[in-house]
């Protein structure tokens, strides 16, 4: 969750129990809820509470998480790893199907914003550069 969080920062930020928050994710057990998380716009204001599932790690090649929310009643997001001569190459794709629709339709620019700036961060962190 350390990882997450400082991909979110400052956008947003994921509680987790502390259990939770300083195992790799490797250690997570797959397919029943982890925890529940309270997502914080700023790090301060709740805006949605996850129950946190993963279906699937595959090591060193991403993760598979279907969970739900306050907010959506499924959150899907795939991330995949690939890598390449020149680093490696982050994938997430994320399909979620909002309980209230005009909620989903409001929150979409939202969530692209939120994954734009996470990938924007692992590039800085891992080339020391945003590109």
């Amino acid at each position: 969750m350390h990882g997450v969080n400082a991909e979110l920062y400052p956008l947003v930020r994921m509680t987790a129990p502390e259990a939770w928050s300083t195992r790799s994710i490797l250690d997570w057990p797959v397919g029943q809820r982890l925890f529940r998380s309270w997502i914080l716009f700023l790090g301060l204001l709740p805006v949605d509470r996850h129950d946190f599932r993963l279906k699937a790690i595959r090591p060193g090649q991403g993760f598979s998480e279907h969970s739900t929310s306050l907010v959506n009643a499924l959150w899907r997001h795939e991330r995949t790893v690939v890598a390449r001569a020149s680093g490696c190459q982050v994938t997430d794709v994320v399909s979620y199907q909002s309980r209230l629709p005009l909620v989903g339709l409001a929150f979409e620019p939202v969530y692209r914003l939120v994954f734009w700036w996470r990938h924007r961060k692992l590039r800085t962190k891992f080339h020391g550069r945003d590109n």
